[in-house]
């Protein structure tokens, strides 16, 4: 064997410890549920003992009361018996679906707290089928599956031990296929243990493959693209049948010869030992108990493949979960590090750069001074680093040169906790929960009240349209607020970063999806709303530049160029270039407005 396969087994059988570990705070159900199956299979073992005392002392004798009593101390152990299965399989299942739910809170708790850089290289569709088919398959054998093997091996030697107590000479010459049914038991193991691995690793792709067309369903049918959607599915769905075809090929090759083997122990002990019992040398009860027990063998060996073929996909889907649980969380509060007290929100870069894992650099040489209540607009062409710059501020990322300071501390000695409760964010792209549209608002704010909710939407303008919803704030919306306008769910996002009160607002290209008119409206409240606050604008619209204190203009991860609307214009710089570009017409829209608003109230006059 060589060290990468010693290896390679060494972390298999780390991963099933580990994942028995899960047992571990459940002492006394798992005492109940395994001193029943050590029971139980103690009195598998006594029946065929039973009914060979009862051919050899009832039957042979012509005894009815050893018959009776036989038949009774059997149904006794009946009766015994289904308590005690009662209670293993109970107690079993009890674990099983317990591990299941320690397990899933593990992987949840373990995703929910990756950095930003996790999330956007990880596909829906595979974390979805880890949290789900992986854990089932490993709750299987954490739970009643580990109990059915060690029966299983329990049985196998028990039976193994009472044959040797009945005969020796019998029992070994019955067990001579054993070896070769141990080889081939453990070598299936071995075979399958890789192949379901695979078969989890493309139930992941699978999945992925699923979930981004289901949510792209629009662009597919915009498109017609159906057919290829289709295509691509059917051969990511045929590797995933023709990997699970193979694993059942190599169970139907080894199922029937474990069966062979079998029959074959009978074989030798009816071809060997029937003359002797014919010969009065051995008893035909005790022949009998020796065949009651190789019959016997015949359930745990099969359930012995099953069994270890369940352990193989256990541990492959386990790895996968624990892939994910052992994962660093690269954002996390320091032992020492400090609440927010009375926070002002001045904020400082000073010399700050950021390069992801695979070094791909995004910022360099940030250095900028934004005071307590100013509003900073970032501009620049796609790429450039400029949501980069305010995800940095509530430590989203860790920068990786520099320093990031909020109110003089550095964001990595402030507990997060505090940073992102006095942060308030609408993401460029707005996600709404499959909740009401009140509940949407006050996500930030569970305790909000009505009327707060209410005023927090009449300030993003989002007061009028919730009214003319089927059941206004108690609307439920669809998943990802797929019932409402793009331009609808960013005045409820907006909503949201209101109620939230922060002292640091970032509006990340936040009147991206609104039209002229209404971007106009939500300037005007949020005037009001960002007055007292640090803002930080990443826009392309003119009218938010034009009131900001200070434009940042990046470039290649680089603020080449600062000052207001007026200092840039006279720099003949990239914000002149973007101004002639995309701003002028926009300029001359607003004139137009405001000339036509004009004209309009001197007829009313």
């Amino acid at each position: 064997m060589t060290e990468q396969q010693t290896t390679s087994n060494r972390r298999k059988v780390d991963t099933n410890w580990r994942l028995l570990g899960y047992l571990r705070p459940y002492g006394p159900q798992v005492l109940i549920a395994y001193a029943a199956m050590l029971l139980g299979t103690g009195l598998n073992l006594i029946v065929p003992k039973i009914i060979a005392w009862a051919i050899d002392f009832g039957l042979s004798e012509g005894r009815a009361s050893t018959l009776i009593k036989a038949g009774a101390i059997i149904m006794a152990i009946a009766l015994v018996r289904g308590v005690l299965g009662f209670a293993q399989r109970y107690y079993g299942e009890w674990l099983t679906h317990r591990v299941a739910y320690d397990l899933r809170s593990d992987f949840y708790n373990a995703v929910q707290y990756q950095p930003f850089e996790f999330h956007d290289q990880s596909h829906t569709g595979d974390l979805m089928s880890r949290a789900t088919g992986d854990i089932t398959e490993a709750q299987q054998f954490a739970g009643i599956g580990l109990m059915d093997l060690l029966s299983s091996l329990l049985l196998l030697f028990g039976v193994v031990g009472a044959m040797l107590l009945q005969s020796v000479p019998l029992a070994l010459l019955a067990m001579i296929p054993f070896p070769v049914l141990l080889y081939v038991t453990i070598r299936f193991g071995m075979t399958v243990e890789p192949m379901f691995k695979r078969i989890q690793y493309q139930m992941g792709v699978l999945s992925t493959v699923m979930q981004e067309s289901l949510t792209g369903i629009h662009v597919v049918k915009a498109f017609a693209r159906e057919p290829h959607e289709l295509s691509k599915f059917d051969r990511e769905n045929n590797e995933w049948y023709d990997q699970r075809s193979g694993v059942i090929k190599t169970w139907g090759n080894n199922w029937p010869f474990m069966t062979f083997l079998i029959m074959m122990s009978i074989f030798l002990l009816l071809f060997f030992a029937g003359p002797s019992a014919l010969r009065g040398d051995i008893t035909v009860g005790a022949l009998f108990a020796l065949i009651s027990y190789v019959l016997m063998l015949n359930t745990p060996v099969q359930r012995l493949g099953f069994l270890v073929n369940l352990a193989a996909t256990a541990g492959a889907s386990a790895s996968r979960v624990f892939e994910i649980i052992d994962l660093p969380r690269e954002v996390v509060d320091r032992p020492d590090a400090l609440p927010l007290s009375a926070p002002k929100g001045d904020i400082q870069f000073e010399h700050v750069s950021f390069s992801y894992h695979d070094g791909q650099s995004v910022l360099t040489d940030i250095d900028f001074h934004a005071r307590a209540g100013e509003r900073i607009a970032l501009i620049g062409p796609t790429g450039s680093g400029k949501s980069t710059i305010t995800h940095l501020i509530p430590r989203f990322y860790d920068v990786t040169g520099g320093r990031v300071l909020v109110d003089g501390h550095d964001v990595r000695d402030l507990q997060l906790k505090s940073l992102r409760g006095i942060t308030g964010i609408v993401l460029q792209e707005p996600f709404l929960f499959s909740q009401t549209v009140g509940e949407n608002i006050a996500y930030g704010r569970v305790d909000a009240t009505m009327d707060e909710i209410i005023a927090a939407a009449k300030i993003a303008r989002a007061h009028e349209f919730i009214l003319e919803l089927e059941n206004g704030y108690d609307t439920r919306v669809g998943e990802r607020g797929t019932t409402l306008s793009g331009g609808q769910k960013q005045r409820i996002a907006i909503a949201r970063a209101v109620l939230a009160d922060p002292r640091i607002l970032i509006l990340d290209d936040s009147t991206s999806s609104v039209d002229t008119e209404t971007e106009y409206l939500i300037q005007e409240a949020l005037s009001e709303l960002m007055e007292g606050r640090t803002t930080f604008i990443i826009a392309q619209r003119l009218l938010t530049l034009k009131h900001a204190d200070c434009i940042f203009v990046v470039q290649h991860g680089q603020i080449v160029e600062r000052g207001t609307h007026e200092e840039l214009l006279a720099n003949e710089g990239l914000y002149r270039q973007i101004y002639d570009l995309q701003l002028r017409d926009q300029e001359e829209f607003v004139v137009l407005q405001d000339k036509l608003a004009i004209a309009s109230g001197n007829r009313e006059a």
